[in-house]
């Protein structure tokens, strides 16, 4: 008789979604930061004929490492697969991937057990091999890892910029993560980084992916 309710009432009180109550300080500020993501995204094809890459790139992290116990039972004439409970875990990795947005593939991902400054770091170098004369525009969120020291560097580097960086917690680019993000961020720069707001995962196109 429950089951019939439900039928009929179209509700599933067995199943729920998560939901966020964002709170947005400045209203004008995230719509222009949205409206400015959004028009990039529009734009990929055009920016790529222009050999500038624009890229979502995120972390997806502890992703288990399982082997099942048994095989798989192929699946039957009105039969499903069948997959064993059982499991061995081989501990959990961290990956790292990007997006081409005007592509609509995945380029360059990075796999491993940590995701650290370094990692991340690491993971922006390989990427800009592919193509390390071009331009490139990368869409992330504002973890403390994607306004690194490291990444920094990396970007002064491989655009031959020679200006005194300063000391991270003391002064000049390296001094804050909001002068880290500030020097990044510089549209002048053939590398550069486009952060999202706050709770706009969504905005982020690899996300879509994970």
């Amino acid at each position: 008789m429950w089951g019939v309710f439900k039928k009929e009432a179209t509700l599933q009180p067995h199943l729920v979604r998560y939901w966020l109550n964002a709170k947005i300080d400045d209203p004008l500020k995230f719509k222009k930061q949205v409206k400015y993501i959004c028009e990039l995204h529009q734009e990929a094809k055009t920016l790529l004929e222009q050999g500038i890459h624009l890229i979502s790139t995120d972390e997806m992290t502890g992703i288990q490492a399982l082997e099942r116990l048994f095989p798989n039972k192929r699946i039957k004439p009105k039969q499903v697969e069948k997959i064993e409970f059982e499991y061995e875990r081989h501990g959990t990795l961290s990956l790292i991937a990007n997006w081409d947005v005007a592509r609509g593939k995945v380029v360059s991902p990075s796999i491993g057990p940590t995701r650290t400054e370094q990692d991340f770091s690491e993971h922006i170098q390989r990427t800009i091999k592919i193509d390390e004369k071009a331009e490139w525009i990368f869409i992330v969120d504002k973890l403390n890892t994607h306004k690194s020291e490291s990444l920094v560097k990396l970007v002064a580097e491989s655009c031959g910029i020679t200006i005194d960086l300063g000391r991270k917690g003391k002064e000049g680019i390296l001094q804050s993560m909001d002068s880290r993000a500030d020097f990044l961020s510089d549209e002048s720069h053939r590398i550069r980084f486009v952060y999202i707001p706050k709770h706009t995962s969504w905005l982020n196109q690899i996300e879509c992916w994970f």
